[in-house]
């Protein structure tokens, strides 16, 4: 690719992993080097990166930010600056890489953890000639100005409203 894109997944609806994931498969049934970084999730409730691993796509798991959103007592300042050391190594690795796929990018924003300017730098510095795929709920209007593609998930209906818990396999 000369020039990669940049696709937006966001919405209140489910789905924007799920569909960065078929991406990821789709670009690496293709020949491309695929890098899959996920943010504010373990390997039990991401589960899908147990399966990129067997793909050989690239996984990096940075589980230890948390968001201010669902962990109360986290230290923003401190989960700041190890996001921005980690997006800092993810613009290093890109080099080796086609596809990087960057999940929960856009709650970063969302919880508090960084400002829309600071996502919209990130961008900005990004190498141009890959595809940068963020997900998660809460992308600013300012982001999606910046994006090719915007895909935004709206849920119409969900069992989890009607007190179902989350099922294995289907939601997580």
């Amino acid at each position: 690719m000369k020039k990669g894109l940049i696709h937006i997944y966001t919405g209140e609806g489910k789905g924007k992993t799920t569909a960065a994931v078929g991406l990821a498969v789709r670009a690496k049934s293709r020949g491309l080097r695929v890098l899959f970084a996920q943010f504010m999730k373990t390997r039990e409730n991401g589960g899908e990166t147990v399966l990129l691993d067997r793909l050989s796509i690239t996984v990096k798991l940075y589980s230890e930010i948390k968001s201010p959103l669902f962990y109360p007592d986290v230290d923003i300042e401190s989960m700041k600056e190890k996001t921005l050391e980690r997006l800092n190594e993810l613009i290093l690795m890109a080099r080796d890489y086609d596809v990087i796929i960057i999940d929960e990018f856009n709650n970063l924003v969302r919880s508090g953890i960084m400002s829309e300017e600071e996502a919209i730098d990130f961008i900005d510095r990004f190498p141009e000639d890959k595809e940068l795929v963020l997900t998660g709920r809460g992308a600013t209007e300012g982001m999606i100005r910046k994006a090719d593609y915007v895909t935004y998930m709206k849920g119409i209906k969900h069992p989890h409203n009607k007190g179902e818990p989350a099922r294995e396999g289907i939601e997580f």
